[in-house]
């Protein structure tokens, strides 16, 4: 499943929209001290969409970009946060890099193996839960 995404950079906000479920999710990306262009904001878009492929409720999150300037180093950092939230909870994620665009990828591989964690958990709980409705009934049948 894909999602249509709808872009509004003049409060760097962007929405996409699910289209299986109708549900709309709402990524807002916050540049601190600096202005973020266009391509940028659209890399991290492109990026974070490819999370639906992995768990396809997302509901929302929040992106920060931040400049870094480490005391011992001339060049800045890129400080990269990202927020996702998920029915039954959220999933967080910093990463620095030397590009916004590593940090992104970085952030994006963790995000995936979070994921990946969460619905196994959920997965257990409900497989839990399956087990637990089985052998009430086969105890009420007897």
């Amino acid at each position: 499943m894909r999602l249509k995404a709808e872009v509004c950079f003049a409060d760097k906000t962007v929405l996409f929209f699910n289209l299986k479920q109708r549900v709309r999710m709402k990524l807002q990306v916050h540049s601190i001290h600096f202005d973020a262009d266009k391509k940028l904001l659209e890399f991290i878009q492109s990026k974070l969409n490819k999370l639906d492929t992995f768990y396809d409720r997302i509901t929302g999150g929040e992106v920060f970009l931040r400049l870094d300037k480490g005391e011992s180093s001339k060049m800045k950092n890129k400080l990269l946060e990202i927020k996702i939230n998920l029915p039954g909870g959220s999933l967080f994620v910093k990463e620095i890099g030397r590009t916004f665009e590593e940090a992104v990828d970085i952030a994006i591989e963790a995000l995936k193996a979070q994921l990946k964690r969460f619905k196994e958990k959920l997965q257990e709980k409900s497989n839990a839960t399956r087990e637990v409705l089985t052998t009430m009934s086969m105890a009420m049948e007897s």
